[in-house]
């Protein structure tokens, strides 16, 4: 049986190189430290009413609302810290809504930032940008001019639309979650950004049908951080098993775009906790 291979369109020297993107929600990572010391210091009474108090804010942000997002709640394996919260939200504003209302929770007295991550949700369209730039084109339109973006903007108007479950999700709710952040090469030798936009566009389609094998074990969500913070990109992979993380990632450093060109930060992996739990959390219990 012979495979038959559609070329991709090509594109003029003259259009631009970046691939079109879509966004959908505003994400926050905060990584807490638990300062146990003064925690211990407390009353037992005083650290019911402290914990209480989160809890019932965050079951109310836990709660997905399509139009102002989402928070879930992470116990986090290893040193790099007790807690994480991630946040979906409508906008940036939003995100630091969350955020002022956590800090001026009682128990935020005893938490610890140990980092964070501002990211939001992103969809790279590397073959749909060439085939409208390549339309673009075919039509005389001049890059860049009015009428360029307005074409443009109305497109991914309607990509946007039709994309808004993966835009605006509710964070998936398996029992654990990994998030990393990651760039494309820079160097001297190897540089993503000079490639070409129809081998950048190759290299990510191959790369993508590694994660769709796994589309039944693990959701993954992207979301875009160039001038947000000090990564590219932000990966977040939700599983009920977590050896689906290893696979996936593993099988994936094989890809040339991963192998060649990727580069990765820190890992973090953790256990999801209803905010009903949370006392049961500070007090050193993982709910079944």
């Amino acid at each position: 049986m012979t495979t038959t291979h559609h070329p991709r369109p090509a594109v003029s020297a003259d259009v631009p190189s970046v691939p079109l993107t879509t966004e959908g929600y505003s994400v926050l990572h905060q990584m807490m430290r638990l300062r146990r010391s003064a925690w211990r210091s407390l009353p037992d009474a005083e650290k019911s009413v402290i914990a209480k108090e989160a809890a019932d804010v965050l079951a109310r942000m836990e709660t997905h609302d399509s139009s102002s997002g989402q928070s879930a709640l992470y116990s986090l394996i290893g040193h790099k810290g007790d807690l994480m919260l991630i946040h979906f939200r409508a906008s940036f504003a939003d995100l630091n809504q969350a955020e002022l209302t956590l800090a001026n929770l009682r128990l935020s007295d005893y938490l610890e930032p140990t980092t964070s991550y501002l990211s939001i949700i992103e969809l790279g369209l590397y073959e749909s940008t060439l085939k409208i730039y390549k339309e673009l084109a075919d039509q005389g339109i001049e890059p860049h001019s009015d009428q360029w973006k307005a074409e443009i903007a109305c497109k991914l108007g309607r990509h946007q639309e039709a994309m808004r479950p993966r835009l605006f999700p509710e964070i998936p709710p398996a029992r654990y979650a990994c998030f990393y952040p990651m760039d494309r090469r820079r160097g001297e030798q190897k540089n993503w950004y000079t490639l070409p936009l129809e081998e950048r566009a190759r290299q990510m389609n191959e790369h993508g049908l590694v994660g769709r094998r796994y589309a039944g074990e693990v959701k993954q969500i992207i979301t875009g951080s160039i001038g947000f913070d000090d990564w590219e990109w932000g990966v977040d992979l939700f599983a009920d098993d977590p050896l689906v993380f290893k696979k996936l990632i593993y099988e994936m450093r094989f890809d040339e775009v991963s192998a060649v060109y990727a580069q990765f930060g820190q890992f973090y992996v953790g256990v999801r906790v209803p905010a009903a739990a949370l006392e049961k959390l500070i007090r050193g219990e993982i709910p079944k």
